[in-house]
């Protein structure tokens, strides 16, 4: 594995691997389609081809007909060794990965995995889950158990924040970084009906310091409650906030656009500008 120490072990991935095979059995993931179709479009505005394609964590793989003329190769949860992403055959000229980053230990060496198995000027393209997603649903059950048992543990995954991970990017090796957000809001009758969407997309939780102990059934009512105090319409159905995070970025290559060499502009941004009342020449100061 990439990296310089061993990470604490945050997500069971052998548990994840079991969600996403019942999951897979009935799908019902519309944030996955959602992603399929947004990364299409994306590479769409790119005037390029790709003809190497990697699919790194997508938890079903790519439709090869979605991408034609390109070898596809998918790894998944259920062929990862450890967070060794073990690429079939690179270089690539293209990693995609939908939904699948937010569970990694490792999250920046896994990136230099990703980076390393891409070709000079190869590109990256990721969408995974953010840091307000379902926090309506946290802020619910953390309450509820607080009050009823005294105490609680992590029902929700922590996810990434946007400001991290530009600076994430560029930690892993990536040139032009480009991170930016897809937030939607769905709505649901009640929290219980959230809740069985999340089992059918595999995305219940999955962390090492969940509590092997069933919820009591009180604890899941009052959460109810909680919940369609605080976030719900008026017609009595809740919110279920889901926040999308994109990531862009490129292997280092000697072809791409390099910014200017700071005191190499040809002119002063006032005189750009053309800001009035500001002195030119040599008397500038």
């Amino acid at each position: 594995m990439a990296g310089t120490s061993s990470p604490s072990l945050i997500f069971d991935h052998a548990l994840l691997r079991q969600r996403l095979q019942r999951a897979a059995r009935a799908p019902a993931d519309f944030l996955l389609h959602r992603c399929i179709d947004d990364v299409l479009d994306r590479l769409a505005a790119i005037k390029r081809p790709f003809l190497k394609i990697i699919d790194v964590l997508t938890p079903v793989p790519l439709n090869p007909s979605s991408l034609p003329g390109a070898r596809l190769d998918h790894i998944g949860f259920d062929t990862l060794q450890g967070e060794a992403l073990g690429a079939p055959s690179p270089p690539y000229d293209l990693a995609i990965s939908l939904l699948g980053l937010q569970f990694i230990n490792d999250l920046p060496g896994f990136m230099v995995q990703i980076r390393q198995a891409l070709k000079p000027d190869g590109l990256f393209l990721a969408a995974m889950i953010g840091g307000q997603t379902l926090h309506e649903l946290r802020t619910a059950l953390n309450e509820a158990e607080a009050e009823i048992s005294g105490g609680a543990s992590p029902h929700v995954s922590p996810f990434a924040d946007i400001r991290d991970m530009g600076a994430l990017l560029q930690r892993a090796g990536f040139a032009l970084p480009v991170t930016d957000i897809d937030s939607l809001t769905v709505r649901y009758a009640d929290m219980f009906a959230l809740i069985r969407d999340l089992r059918a997309m595999g995305a219940t939780n999955t962390l090492f310091a969940r509590s092997r102990k069933p919820l009591k059934q009180a604890v899941f009512l009052r959460a109810a409650q909680i919940y369609a105090q605080r976030f719900s319409d008026a017609d009595g159905r809740i919110r279920a906030t889901f926040e999308i995070i994109w990531l862009s970025g490129w292997v280092p290559d000697a072809s791409q656009q390099k910014p200017l060499r700071p005191g190499s502009a040809k002119m002063r941004l006032a005189d750009a500008l053309k800001i009035p009342g500001q002195v030119k020449g040599s008397d500038a100061p």
